[in-house]
């Protein structure tokens, strides 16, 4: 594995945490900053924002520059934007260096996975994806629980200072380790090129996949905790383990989905949502008993995570030669499928359906991304097959000898 992928490692990893720590350390921050939890929580809102709105801003301003130029810039654009939101006065002014921070989040990951494959062989493409996903996915089983336990210790502020110090490591380690990747070609990079690969019905498909797909599993996540205290009877400290355990089987699940879409890509995408969708459904009844909750809150971490290597390969692999933008626009699917999920969720706990409602809604909006994904798979094997049909090789065009006729013979 090239070390640089470690290095992209490095930087999803410190993304990662400073997304979701902030809800363990968000009491710390509201007593501070003396608001209520409720106002607070607009901190996590602009984060979220910030990513949904940089992701494709970003990605074309930057189309232009150099990929590693690109990488080392957004890292040292959340370096220091974690650093401010540490030093923040007042709610409101620390909401907007939340925003700030959130922008360069879908930047890296969009430019960090086409430089990952490019660094990559042949068939090991989403394997090199999923690598740099890991980062991410070990930031909720190790990042976000130590940056926890370090606010509740010494204050929200010092777990931001050192989220902003993982940054700076990641800043170093992508200047040294990554090899240049040269421009872009010009016309590729243009706002023309790049928003031209969104003319495929096949983008706004996957796109789609993820929101409504990962939308699913979010509805769930989302309400755990209550979950897990009021229905499980777990204590707080056993949901902290438990969230652990999650953390692990989305570690899991995107080592499983990279080495799945580089082998079978939409048979790895109907199994992984046709998974989460069972365990979703299942956590329903699960949840009344301790084990089996751990055992399902385990593969809810595996299922939802296998999506995501999966639906980044498969973005980039329908962008043609402008794969920045619209891999980039797939992490603001992702926080889209994350407010789609609680807002749904939420709704139906607000309506008195109970704390396992999350579960169905999110099972039935886990149905609705698979249905979306037969019908891109079906799109597909009708264009091979429209294509196949256009390229008819020579040698099996039967060849048709002329006739002649027998000359006339005078009597």
């Amino acid at each position: 594995m090239p070390f640089a992928l470690l290095a992209l490692a490095l930087g999803a990893f410190g993304i990662g945490t400073t997304e979701f720590v902030m809800m363990g350390v968000l009491p710390q921050a509201a007593a501070d900053l003396g608001v209520s939890i409720p106002t607070a929580g607009h901190l996590i809102t602009g984060y979220a924002l910030g990513v949904v709105i940089g992701a494709p801003t970003l990605a074309v301003l930057g189309a232009r520059l150099p990929r590693k130029a690109m990488l080392v810039s957004t890292m040292s654009l959340f370096t220091v934007g974690n650093l401010l939101f540490a030093l923040s006065p007042s709610a409101e002014i620390g909401m907007a260096f939340r925003f700030l921070v959130g922008l360069p989040h879908g930047a890296f990951f969009g430019i960090g996975a086409v430089v990952a494959t490019s660094l990559a062989g042949e068939g090991n493409r989403a394997k090199a994806v999923s690598m740099m996903f890991m980062g991410l996915t070990l930031a909720n089983v190790v990042g976000v629980p130590l940056g926890t336990l370090l606010g509740q210790q010494f204050g929200w502020r010092a777990t931001f200072v050192v989220v902003a110090a993982v940054g700076l490591v990641a800043v170093a380690a992508i200047a040294r380790l990554v090899p240049d990747q040269g421009r872009p070609d010009p016309q590729q990079a243009s706002v023309r090129g790049q928003l031209a690969a969104f003319r495929n019905p096949q983008i706004w498909l996957a796109l789609a996949i993820v929101t409504f797909g990962l939308g699913g599993t979010f509805a769930c996540l989302s309400y755990l905790t209550p979950i897990l205290t009021d229905v499980s009877g777990y204590s707080p400290t056993g949901v902290t383990l438990l969230l652990v355990l999650a953390g692990l089987g989305m570690t899991l699940g995107n080592y499983l989905g990279g080495r799945i879409a580089d082998k079978a890509l939409m048979p790895g995408l109907y199994g992984a949502l046709i998974g989460i969708t069972a365990v979703l459904g299942t956590f329903a009844i699960t949840s009344s008993d301790k084990v089996a909750a751990a055992v399902t809150v385990f593969l809810i971490g595996v299922g939802g995570f296998m999506v995501a290597p999966i639906m980044q390969t498969m973005v980039m692999s329908k962008a043609g030669g402008s794969p920045v933008l619209v891999s980039a626009a797939v992490q603001s699917a992702f926080n889209i499928a994350n407010s789609i999920g609680a807002y749904a969720g939420g709704l139906v706990i607000a309506h008195g359906l109970g704390l396992l409602a999350p579960n169905l809604v999110g099972a039935m909006l886990s149905v609705l991304g698979l249905a979306l994904a037969v019908v891109s798979g079906g799109l597909e094997r009708s264009t091979r097959r429209r294509t196949a049909a256009r390229e008819v090789p020579a040698r099996d065009i039967p060849v048709v000898e002329p006739r002649t006729e027998p000359a006339l013979v005078p009597a």
